[in-house]
């Protein structure tokens, strides 16, 4: 199988992850539990991966499309917070949903929301290129809208130690190998060859990462089902409202198409995998939180399958087709 045959058919090989992590998780619980410490190691290395896809030129360039960071910075640190308040309404007023809605719904997806933009025939390299700023701004606002949304509460079981290591595994770690990495290929024959090789990685370890989520958390969706099924038609809500407000912020910033459909995405898509270590930090008597968390993801990759259908035949069409 060739790398382009492997991201070809990546979508079918993550619902299988999916499946697997769902039918062995439901069968033993125990193994997930043992499995549970993996997921941070194996995402470590999935962002690593996938920043090691992005040339420095790149993220210069990146950074030089100023609508478009300014329109991103706006959808997903302006926008979004204040959609996901006026949700959160609409919820029943217990703080360990309340908290698994809020990580999950404030942090913008930095993973596989570059493969559904790409799907969905949206600027999927200009997404990427934008994954370290919109890591490290949620990582800082996180804690601030936590705050502002539930005042002490949230100060008082979210400490500051699963932030500041969140930030150096997920953040300074893998980003700084990737820079090393691309230093070293810049100058020898081997580092270019590593180089090359570690693009094989994001589809495999994007998948492993799915399975270690669903099969290692999977128990707790089950065991609060009757708490965590009140999340759902919010996340649903959100998929279908976003879109919208993402269209009218690049109509605002003038964004071209492929552009505006990357915002479209990123709107969309949330970070579960990233704050999930923050969840599975929280005491015990939160531990419902990281099985609302994990529900966002399942409804989230349904709702993807719609989006890289509508987003670009509806609402983000080809100025020819519009027309």
């Amino acid at each position: 199988m060739t790398r382009e045959q492997l991201e070809e058919h990546q979508i079918w090989i993550y619902g299988v992850a999916l499946m697997l992590g769902a039918v062995f998780g439901l069968w033993s619980a125990g193994l997930g539990a043992r499995l549970e410490w993996l997921i941070s190691p194996v995402l470590a290395i999935l962002l690593y991966s996938m920043f090691t896809q992005i040339p420095f030129l790149q993220l210069r360039a990146a950074f030089a499309n100023r609508r478009f960071t300014a329109a991103l910075l706006t959808v997903n640190f302006l926008i979004v917070p204040l959609v996901v308040w006026l949700l959160s309404r609409l919820l029943p007023q217990q703080p360990p949903l309340l908290l698994g809605v809020y990580l999950v719904l404030l942090t913008p997806c930095i993973d596989y929301v570059i493969v559904f933009t790409h799907l969905g025939r949206g600027d999927a390299r200009l997404v990427l290129a934008s994954t370290p700023l919109l890591l490290f701004v949620q990582m800082l606002l996180l804690p601030l809208y936590l705050w502002l949304f539930m005042g002490g509460e949230a100060t008082q079981v979210m400490s500051a130690g699963p932030f500041l290591n969140a930030f150096l595994t997920l953040i300074v770690v893998p980003l700084g190998l990737a820079l090393a990495t691309e230093f070293w290929a810049r100058r020898q024959r081997t580092g270019a060859v590593w180089l090359e090789n570690t693009a094989w990685l994001p589809v495999p370890f994007m998948a492993l990462t799915l399975f270690l989520v669903v099969i290692s958390q999977i128990g707790r969706i089950e065991a609060f089902f009757p708490v965590v099924i009140r999340a759902v038609p919010i996340y649903v809500a959100f998929l279908v409202v976003m879109p919208v407000l993402s269209r009218l912020t690049a109509r605002a910033y003038r964004l071209d198409t492929r552009a505006g459909r990357g915002l479209v995405f990123s709107a969309g898509t949330r970070n579960s995998l990233v704050v999930l270590p923050l969840a599975l930090a929280l005491p015990d008597a939160w531990a419902v939180v990281p099985a609302v968390v994990v529900t966002q993801t399942l409804v989230e990759l349904v709702g993807e399958l719609f989006y890289i259908r509508l987003v670009p035949s509806v609402l983000y069409r080809e100025p020819e087709d519009a027309g």
